[in-house]
């Protein structure tokens, strides 16, 4: 039976418990050092009853100023800081009024009076007491200040998933539009096996982008998966128009990215490179670790820029008119790794556009454990034969009529 690591539980995790943990400590100490300060100085073994005598009644003491304590900390400085010196200044005055009372009776009306006994005790109470206060203050800012800091941290983080969220929810109205409508149009043609086969690859995609959580990360032989399961839809509307090459590391496939990295920039080479041009053109997907670097291109061989007025710089900066743009990545990648990402758009003259973005490489964790790798799976009745990571994967799965439909 294996056993869970221990984890040790923070001291201020209960804030009461600690309390008591400290005042135990506290006064017990300094019970220790008088007792052991009046054996040093030859004390009777008897006056260790006024020793304990003056550390129940300073842990009493200081009990009670805690219960105060704690209705002046969050008041405005001026109140804090006056009434505490009030109280203070009170509790000090009955403590010494104790431990000299304790000490006359202990010696049984001495030569000192009860005045000069209290101004003997008085400045040890100040000092126990002060002391005592000055560090509840200091442990009950800190302790505010830690949970300002974690409440701050919350609030970023769910800003960040809902930003992100609202980052993935972009990406698939466009491609959903389309594919329906080539559905509606296969359907009016009166080719059913070809639209069942689109419906039944759709739902497994929508599946697959459902399971996600907005903000989460998959492996990069996941994410590739997922492409191929939306390519096969894309296949269908293209057909040989459409052609593929995954080149993809075996170490780079173990890698995680953020989930859906690639799939809006998969879908804007679709828009502007397959149906841009009569011939279609070639997708080109790589994965490879450089360093501690993962590096990933996905490039087309369509026009590219070519007759576009915004250079590339815009359009990373921009999102597209359909709400799917390189910005959505620029601002996806600068969610997850800050500044510690590279993301480069080349254009060459002669057609073509190309994307490298390059993350902090992160294995996957459970890599080996082939449950947790929930890979999208394609019907049976309509599956086609299944490339590689590194090889080409260019025929369509389910011979099907042009579609009107544009990208």
């Amino acid at each position: 039976m294996a056993m869970l690591p221990f984890r040790p539980t923070p001291f201020f995790a209960d804030k009461n418990r600690a309390f008591w943990r400290l005042q135990m400590l506290g006064w017990g100490g300094a019970l220790i050092l008088r007792a052991a300060t009046s054996i040093a100085n030859e004390r009777p073994i008897d006056f260790l009853i006024v020793v304990i005598i003056a550390a129940v009644a300073g842990f009493s003491i200081s009990t009670v100023l805690s219960v105060i304590y704690s209705n002046l900390i969050n008041r405005s400085p001026l109140v804090t800081w006056t009434a505490t010196a009030v109280v203070l200044a009170i509790a000090v005055a009955i403590s010494a009024f104790i431990n000299a009372w304790t000490i006359d009776v202990y010696q049984g009306g001495s030569e000192a009076s009860f005045a000069q006994l209290m101004l003997g005790v008085f400045y040890i109470d100040m000092t126990l007491l002060g002391a005592w206060s000055a560090l509840y203050y200091a442990i009950n800012f800190f302790l505010q200040v830690e949970q300002q800091a974690d409440r701050l941290e919350r609030l970023e983080t769910q800003a960040t998933s809902a930003q992100l969220a609202m980052l993935r929810y972009q990406l698939n109205p466009h491609f959903l539009f389309n594919t329906l409508n080539s559905i509606s149009t296969l359907v009016l043609l009166g080719e059913t096996r070809p639209a069942n086969a689109m419906l039944t690859r759709l739902s497994s995609f929508l599946r697959h982008t459902l399971v996600n959580q907005p903000g989460g990360k998959v492996t990069v032989a996941q994410e590739v998966e997922t492409l191929k399961l939306y390519l096969d839809i894309e296949r269908m509307r293209f057909e040989e128009r459409l052609r593929t090459d995954f080149q993809v590391g075996e170490q780079a496939a173990r890698g995680c990215i953020p989930s859906f990295l690639l799939q809006p920039l998969i879908e804007n080479a679709i828009k502007y490179g397959v149906s841009a041009q009569e011939e279609g053109a070639r997708i080109s997907l790589s994965a490879q670790v450089i360093g501690s670097m993962l590096r990933l291109i996905v490039s087309d061989t369509g026009p590219g820029l070519q007759g576009v007025q915004r250079n590339a710089e815009q359009l990373a900066s921009q999102p597209s008119s359909t709400g799917v743009g390189l910005a959505n990545i620029r601002n996806r990648l600068a969610q997850a790794y800050g500044e510690d990402h590279r993301f480069d758009i080349q254009t060459p003259p002669d057609g073509g556009f190309t994307v490298i973005i390059e993350v902090p490489f992160e294995r996957s964790e459970d890599e080996e454990d082939p449950r947790d790798r929930a890979k999208p799976t394609r019907p049976s009745a309509v599956d086609t034969p299944r490339s590689s990571l590194n090889s080409e994967s260019d025929g369509p799965p389910v011979p099907a009529p042009r579609t009107g439909a544009n990208a």
